[in-house]
């Protein structure tokens, strides 16, 4: 079985951090999804976990970087 892709169909690139306000991946992270194996898919999945997490941990603010 493949590894599900995070997307959320919220497909906006927050300007001052890179990444998808929907998904929190970049546009490589993104454009690459589907020709990665489950190992790739899973790297990416961490970062957005942690970079979810650091959004919600300063309330979406990340000193001004995480939408509001």
């Amino acid at each position: 079985m493949t590894v599900e892709s995070p997307c959320t169909n919220v497909c906006q690139m927050n300007p001052a951090t890179g990444y998808c306000l929907g998904c929190y991946r970049t546009i490589e992270e993104i454009t690459a999804w589907s020709r990665l194996d489950d190992a790739g898919k899973r790297v990416i999945l961490r970062n957005v976990a942690e970079r979810e997490a650091a959004c919600d941990l300063f309330e979406n603010d990340l000193r001004g970087e995480c939408e509001r």
